[in-house]
C-alpha cells in the first residue's frame, strides 16, 4: 500500500508554469499510490515554459474544491500571474486555506493565495521575488528550502524539489 492510497490531489496550474514544478510532484503523488488531477481555467492542455505538454482533467470552474484531499500549486511567473487574476481559480485555492486543508507551494505559486487572503500569520518562503507581496498578506516570510506551517508547504524553487515532495507527501499522507 502506498502513502496516499485513496488520496486525490489537485494541481492547479495554467500554460507557462515551471515545468518540473509540475512534473516532479506529480510524479511523487503517483508513486507513493495517489491520484493527481489536473485542474486549469480552460479544457484540452497546458503548456509549461520550457515546452513540458499535459491534458487538463478538470475545469477549474467545474471543480468542486471538496472532493480533493490536497492542492499543489506549482510556480512560473505567466502561470502564476494568470491564476490570480481567475475568480473561480482564487476560490478554489481559498477553500483550502480556509478549510485548513494540505496546500504545497512551490515558487511563484503563492500568489494566488495572496489574492485567496489565507495566508495571514503564516510562515513560508517562495521565490525570493514575491517577500514582499507575501509580507503585505501576512506572512513571515524566510528564506528555507522547504517550511511546513499547518496545513501549508512551502518551498522556493525546483533546487528545492526534493524536499518539497517530501513534505508535500508528509502533508497530504498524514
Amino acid at each position: 500500500m502506498g502513502q496516499l492510497d485513496g488520496k486525490t490531489v489537485a494541481f492547479l496550474l495554467t500554460d507557462d508554469f515551471e515545468d518540473s514544478e509540475l512534473t516532479s510532484p506529480w510524479d511523487a503523488v503517483v508513486e507513493a499510490g495517489g491520484t493527481p488531477h489536473l485542474i486549469a481555467p480552460e479544457s484540452g492542455s497546458v503548456t509549461g515554459k520550457n515546452g513540458h505538454t499535459q491534458d487538463v482533467d478538470v475545469v477549474v470552474g467545474d471543480a468542486d474544491p471538496a472532493s480533493y484531499d490536497a492542492l499543489v500549486l506549482p510556480g512560473g511567473v505567466g502561470n502564476a500571474d494568470t491564476l490570480r487574476m481567475d475568480e473561480d481559480a482564487v476560490a478554489f485555492a481559498r477553500h483550502f486555506g480556509q478549510q485548513a486543508k494540505p496546500v504545497s507551494v512551490i515558487c511563484h505559486g503563492a500568489w494566488i493565495l495572496t489574492d485567496a487572503a489565507v495566508l495571514d500569520g503564516r510562515t513560508m518562503t517562495s521565490f525570493p521575488s514575491l517577500q514582499t507581496d507575501l509580507r503585505n498578506a501576512g506572512v513571515t516570510w524566510v528564506d528555507e528550502e522547504v517550511v511546513v506551517d499547518d496545513w501549508l508547504v512551502s518551498s522556493r524553487t525546483p533546487a528545492d524539489l526534493s524536499a518539497f515532495n517530501r513534505e508535500l507527501l508528509r502533508s497530504v499522507g498524514g
